[in-house]
């Protein structure tokens, strides 16, 4: 507008200085009428001129102020030409600030704006565009985000046009944007399940990073490697399209295929995939959906390898396994309760329960079942009887299991426990019970027994003494002497029961013993019966008492001569046997180890069931009344257990019987028997002596009677009922006594403690026990170191004067 005005006044005054040139032929009136027309008519463009540049200045205003964010434009000098409120806003410019050197100053809250702002300044100082986009932090709040823009002004040197923008709401949208991009990255990479796809030359264009695990490769080995589709694949298919994973093709694929990786591995996978082709038919892609089939194999496997374990589980398990359905019929069972009922699966499957129970328990396993179903738990199982016609009772454990029935509806689960078993052991434990407690009766019968058979015994030897042969008495001595040592036999007979007899054992051959019992086998079963014997080849040796061991076999013999009444054949068979586990014969376990066996077997009438339990039971018989003790098996059971043998009998009604007697088999070499005392002094009519005797007796009868033998024998004998009475004398005359002879069970003090206590003032003082029990019950107190002699009750006055004299003399 200036310029124009000055461009008026110069052409106004040329005017009128060309009308003073000219003033000769112009008049100086035209002249300045001249100039004054010149300078309206610029007057009136001038104002023309101002419009429009206030118009021009008021669009341009307002298509600054329209921008979004402030606006700034500077000269050369960097002072501004135009600020809108806006820019004062956004970069804190107070008034009389410099607009610039507040946007710095706000910038360079930190270092890395101050160097961003001296950036943009040096760049639109070089006529480049620039723009930058800066945080502003904010104490105790979310930042907030700038965007800097700075455009140099084409033809104004220098000048500049500066931008800011408030960002901070787009870069909060922003990082949403990239929080929720990171988790559809994260959830596309580590989902359950492969994605790819590939373009129509089957080159990968995406992997996610689970697919890419899959095939021990990284997605950009595979995208960024130019790997194909049907590299990827264990068995391509044939005329397939590079992108095509099945023969045949089309927009719509899904089956299962092998996948290879990179490594080799290979697995099958289940893959479901779309084709899509571009509008313009040029290009193609997929779109694919990956699931490795391997944990699925594997966990099929596994519940197939589960299920078959959980079937031979349930079909192999030793008791009775039972599925009913909420109908109240068998909808599954195992083979052992199959074998329980006697029948077939496909006999009782789908049948009503309760038809296979006895038909008088029916009501109560009703009742049972009802409860359990009804959500009872009962503490104690039910016992049953099963039909067969065996007599089999179980125990019924009902529990409540859902899904076994075809609705799905609650079940029962049934198992049956034979107790046929447990009622055969715990008769077999009474029996032993009972057979223990006769036994230890027997012992205690025997000892009584045995005290008074010896007294009976020796005064008929007392009496004897004084009545030779011819005289009338005589035989009637005898007669009570004889009976007496008949008596003394049997008590044997109940301590071999009792296993408490005496017992001289030595290593013999089982062939040896059976040679010389031979004859008299014979002559004991007649000439009716055959016998034969058949030796086992390299038989063991066994350590017994011979005599005791051939009470056995003549025990066996005689009872199966009397089972073979009409005739027959008895046979005796050794043989070596080893047992690696323990065995179940009857009611005893046999132990594992090396045995020599004997069997006696005969072709007799056999032996009922009903007996077999009860045949070594003492006083038991199966003959007529009168025809024997019922000592004669029983003696045999004792005698071999003292052995630390075994014995068992297989029988049958008209079968016959086999009893089989195991005797542990002994290393070493046979040994000749010890001859006894009596042989040794047989030949020594003389048992005669001369000592001090203290005899301790608690039974006044077996007192007596030795006391009375052995002084007509010329000992000093000193009596005493018990250990303390006994005690009492040795105080006073205990250096003059000899021997001291004492039972062994008395009251109060027994005869071990009181040779214990006389031999602590008299370590050299000679005992003999005497007892009715076994020596063995109280061995250790003969073998200890103050070794002792024994006398087994009865006794004749032969056996205690021979016995008196040997200990005496030192034998």
């Amino acid at each position: 507008m200036d310029t124009l005005l000055a461009t008026g006044l110069a052409g106004g005054l040329v005017a009128a200085a060309v009308g003073v040139a000219v003033g000769d032929a112009l008049p100086a009136w035209l002249g300045l009428a001249l100039a004054a027309v010149t300078m309206a008519v610029l007057a009136v463009r001038f104002g023309r001129a101002r419009g429009l540049l206030r118009r021009d200045r008021t669009l341009l205003l307002g298509a600054l102020e329209g921008q979004q964010g402030g606006q700034l434009i500077a000269d050369a000098f960097g002072q501004p030409v135009y600020i809108d409120a806006s820019f004062r806003a956004l970069a804190g410019v107070g008034s009389g600030d410099d607009p610039l050197e507040s946007l710095r100053r706000q910038l360079s809250a930190d270092a890395e704006g101050a160097v961003a702002f001296s950036r943009l300044a040096e760049r639109v100082r070089g006529g480049v565009p620039a723009a930058v986009d800066l945080m502003l932090p904010r104490e105790g709040r979310s930042p907030e985000w700038r965007r800097v823009e700075v455009r140099p002004i084409a033809g104004s040197p220098g000048a500049s046009h500066w931008r800011i923008e408030d960002i901070t709401a787009r870069r909060e949208l922003e990082q949403v944007m990239r929080r929720e991009q990171a988790k559809l990255v994260d959830f596309m990479d580590h989902a359950p399940v492969g994605f790819f796809s590939v373009d129509q030359d089957g080159a990968f264009l995406f992997v996610n990073g689970t697919l890419a695990r899959w095939l021990g490769a990284s997605p950009g080995d595979l995208v960024d490697g130019g790997r194909r589709l049907h590299e990827m694949l264990a068995d391509p298919p044939d005329n397939a399209a590079p992108y095509d994973l099945f023969d045949g093709g089309g927009p719509e694929q899904r089956g299962e295929v092998a996948m290879r990786g990179v490594g080799g591995r290979t697995f099958n996978a289940s893959v479901t995939q779309t084709v899509v082709v571009s509008d313009d038919g040029r290009s193609v892609h997929t779109r694919s959906v990956v699931r490795d089939l391997t944990p699925e194999h594997e966990w099929k496997e596994a519940l197939r390898l589960s299920e078959q374990r959980f079937q031979r589980f349930f079909e192999d398990a030793p008791i009775g396994i039972a599925l009913v359905d909420e109908d109240g019929r068998l909808a599954e069972c195992n083979r052992a309760f199959l074998a329980l009922i006697g029948a077939r699966s496909a006999d009782v499957i789908d049948r009503p329960f309760d038809q296979l129970i006895e038909p008088r328990d029916r009501v109560a396993v009703q009742e049972r079942l009802t409860a359990v179903l009804a959500g009872a738990d009962p503490a104690t199982p039910l016992e049953v009887r099963l039909p067969g016609g065996r007599d089999l009772v179980v125990q019924l454990y009902a529990r409540r299991l859902a899904g076994v029935g075809r609705s799905g509806l609650a079940g029962l689960i049934l198992h049956f426990i034979d107790l046929t078993e447990r009622r055969n052991l715990e008769a077999q434990f009474a029996q032993s019970q009972k057979m223990q407690a006769v036994g230890q009766l027997a012992g205690g019968v025997a000892h009584d027994f045995n005290n008074l058979l010896t007294a009976m015994i020796g005064f008929c030897d007392l009496l004897l003494l004084r009545h030779k042969p011819g005289d009338q008495s005589f035989s009637d001595i005898m007669q009570i002497k004889q009976n007496a040592n008949r008596a003394a036999n049997l008590v044997r007979q109940l301590l071999a029961f009792s296993r408490q007899q005496t017992l001289q054992p030595r290593v013999l051959a089982v062939t040896d013993v059976l040679a010389e019992l031979a004859n008299l086998l014979r002559r004991l079963i007649g000439e009716n019966i055959e016998l034969r014997m058949l030796h086992g080849r390299d038989l063991g040796l066994v350590k017994v008492d011979q005599n005791q061991l051939e009470q056995v076999i003549i025990n066996l013999v005689v009872n199966a001569r009397d089972a073979m009444g009409g005739g027959g054949r008895l046979t005796i068979v050794t043989n070596n046997v080893a047992i690696d586990q323990p065995e179940r014969r009857e009611h005893e376990e046999i132990t594992p180890g090396a045995y020599v066996s004997i069997e006696v077997i005969d072709t007799g009438h056999g032996i009922p069931k009903e007996n077999l339990q009860r045949i070594f039971e003492p006083f038991f018989s199966t003959k007529e009344v009168g025809s024997g003790t019922g000592l004669g098996l029983s003696t045999v059971y004792g005698i071999v257990r003292q052995f630390n043998g075994f014995i068992s009998v297989d029988s049958a009604p008209g079968e016959g019987a086999r009893f089989t007697i195991l005797l542990p088999r002994h290393e070493g070499a046979p040994r000749p028997p010890a001859e006894p005392p009596e042989a040794r002094d047989r030949s020594r009519s003389d048992l005669t002596g001369s000592g001090i005797i203290m005899l301790v007796e608690d039974e006044d009868a077996v007192r007596v009677f030795s006391a009375r033998a052995l002084r007509n024998k010329g000992y000093q004998v000193l009596e005493a009922k018990n250990g303390e009475a006994a005690m009492s004398q040795l105080g006073a005359d205990g250096a003059r006594v000899d021997l001291l002879i004492t039972d062994v069970v008395m009251p109060q003090m027994d005869g071990p403690t009181l040779a214990r206590k006389v031999r602590e003032a008299r370590p050299d003082m000679k005992v003999i026990f005497i007892s009715g029990y076994a020596e063995d019950r109280f061995k250790d107190d003969l073998d200890g170191p103050f070794a002792a002699h024994f006398l087994p009750k009865p006794f004749s006055l032969k056996q205690l004067a021979s016995k008196v004299k040997e200990v005496m003399r030192g034998g």
